[in-house]
């Protein structure tokens, strides 16, 4: 009997689906997915996220997407809210169970006579009451903190305009559509100093045309440091012609469409396209005019025009010499390839997350096509998708390009040689990231074991030195043993990199859980949709999380409300008055994300 109503749930499920899918749509999808999505949906403990439909949209939004039963996110909201509506009429869909602060209190007497007066509800309190010594010392903490967030973004800012100052101006080169006119850089004694600490001392690379470097070496070596010297063509050796693109920073949002702005990058064409409308205008006024005019004499107007033709003829060969007809698609393709859907390519750059902006930058600098580009850490704001894809292209990638990346796979499928910065020296080494761990473990056993029998000579023979030196019989052979000794050839130590250690005390009075809850908090930008409703979670001490999601979901606004530099829109967010515990899991909550 249970098996039977567990296949005319599937049956009746299959069925809703498909009323809300429509059947043209549902048809085209492979049945074993249409089979997954009702055996999903005709579950008795499915929460269906009621009653807006977010538990499906939770569960199978991304299968939807990607089977291509809607035709984006919005869609696919849509899709799950009808659905949750369907199966909400057939009895599936369970009430949401209400939620009550653990701090407010409750009578257990509630209810049980109706003839006596309703009572005075009880407030509902974010957290325990706090005196106003630790309101003051919380309110301190908070001030100093923005004090502090306040002057390391001016900082920040500075920095940043001081740097786009420095650096030349990159964008689209037709001139070297021939071939390359910049083939290998060899840059030779240079040095990185930053704030007067030497970074990179007497350091020779050379970067062979075509050749893929990755960038590595532990944090805070001076790895952006070099990259950010070379776009500002700070280091001797780089020609002057070459054009070099550090993708680093953000692009400005405004009211310019992404598509557009990956556009703008190719100046010439913009600059021929707005002359060209300019012209057709101009010229169509003149017919206009001419239409008023008796005399059949050539006037200036027909010299204007025998000069606006021959200006379009000459915009029109440009425009077909550099592929002008070809550019948005390419600069749509790169877009959809790091995840933008066609309605976000038309969408204004101030509408989207730094995430988001930061991929349009990567975007224009793939579009670009530099001599040298220059990649810091390009896969922080990219998905899986994106990444593959990024990977896939960067392989193709027919100049010289330098990437600074901590994933070790992108590494491998992307360099063809590896740059390690250590001890204030650039060694280049051929192959991929393994291929370089593997030859650098081997140069450091082969140096350990010079440098030990080097140590070992030299003791030996300072030791006979020290013996025999005031011997008169051995006089001569402590001579030779003196310049032989001058005349051995250095070896230098292995130097290994440091090991950092973090220790964390236990406290003597741990707080109580929960230190952070939200319940049924919902939270939207002003002006912007809602980000998330009805949130209810917990964290306590021996929490352990890892936010996932795409950009602009919400990743980074959940911290500010756990940190309490935002309040959501409606709900609770309560937090622990210790406030020093809650200061140390923000912090390991952001290193750690």
């Amino acid at each position: 009997m249970a098996a039977a109503a567990a296949a005319a749930a599937v049956t009746a499920s299959v069925g809703v689906v498909r009323e809300v899918l429509g059947s043209d749509v549902f048809d085209e999808v492979d049945q074993p997915i249409t089979d997954y999505i009702a055996n999903v949906l005709a579950d008795e403990d499915f929460d269906f996220g009621a009653p807006d439909g977010h538990g499906i949209f939770d569960a199978l939004g991304d299968l939807l997407i990607d089977a291509r039963c809607v035709a984006d996110q919005d869609h696919c909201l849509e899709v799950c809210s009808k659905l949750c509506e369907k199966f909400g009429k057939h009895g599936l869909v369970k009430p949401k169970l209400v939620m009550r602060s653990l701090v407010t209190p409750l009578r257990m007497n509630e209810g049980m006579d109706d003839n006596v007066a309703p009572k005075k509800q009880a407030d509902v309190f974010e957290g325990p009451l706090l005196s106003s010594r630790d309101k003051a010392k919380i309110e301190r903490k908070k001030r100093k903190d923005e004090r502090q967030r306040e002057a390391q973004y001016q900082m920040h800012v500075a920095e940043m305009e001081t740097l786009r100052a420095g650096m030349p101006p990159v964008f689209v080169n037709h001139e070297n559509s021939g071939g390359p006119a910049v083939r290998d850089i060899h840059m030779e004694n240079f040095n990185v100093t930053v704030g007067g600490r030497d970074l990179i001392q007497d350091c020779t690379v050379t970067l062979a045309f075509g050749r893929h470097y990755g960038l590595v070496g532990r944090n805070g070596t001076g790895k952006t440091s070099f990259l950010r010297a070379m776009a500002m063509h700070a280091i001797d050796g780089i020609p002057k012609n070459c054009q070099i693109l550090h993708v680093e920073q953000e692009v400005v949002g405004d009211d310019t469409i992404a598509l557009q702005c990956v556009l703008n990058a190719d100046v010439e064409r913009v600059q021929l396209l707005q002359e060209e409308a300019h012209l057709v205008q101009r010229q169509k006024d003149l017919e206009y005019e001419a239409e008023f005019e008796q005399s059949t004499s050539k006037s200036k107007g027909d010299l204007d025009k025998d000069a606006i033709s021959k200006r379009l003829e000459e915009i029109y060969k440009r425009l077909e010499f550099i592929d002008a007809d070809a550019a948005e698609a390419r600069a749509a393709s790169i877009l959809a390839g790091l995840s933008f859907t066609p309605e976000m390519q038309r969408k204004s750059t101030k509408h989207f997350s730094g995430g988001w902006r930061m991929r349009i930058a990567l975007a224009r600098a793939l579009f670009i096509e530099p001599d040298l580009l220059l990649l810091d850490e390009p896969t922080n704001h990219l998905d899986l998708h994106a990444v593959l894809w990024l990977e896939a292209y960067l392989l193709k990638w027919p100049k010289t390009f330098i990437v600074v990346s901590h994933a070790r796979e992108f590494l491998n499928t992307v360099v063809t040689d590896v740059l390690h910065l250590h001890s204030k020296k650039l060694h280049a080494y051929k192959g991929d990231y393994d291929t370089f761990e593997r030859t650098r473990e081997e140069h450091l056993k082969n140096q350990l074991k010079a440098f030990e029998t080097n140590e070992k000579a030299r003791s030996h023979m300072q030791a006979f030195i020290d013996k025999f030196r005031y011997n008169a019989k051995r006089a001569s052979l402590v001579q030779s043993r003196i310049k032989a000794l001058e005349r051995m050839e250095h070896v230098d130590a292995v130097v290994s990199d440091p090991d950092y250690k973090f220790e964390f005390p236990t406290p003597d009075d741990r707080p109580g859980p929960p230190i952070i809850s939200f319940s049924d908090a919902s939270f939207g930008y002003p002006g912007g949709p809602i980000l998330f409703k009805n949130l209810n979670f917990g964290i306590d001490l021996d929490s352990r999380i890892a936010m996932v999601g795409p950009n602009g979901i919400g990743k980074s606004t959940i911290l500010k409300l756990i940190s309490g530099d935002l309040q959501p829109t409606s709900g609770t967010v309560f937090r622990s008055p210790r406030y020093e515990w809650l200061y140390l899991i923000n912090t390991m909550l952001m290193g750690l994300i």
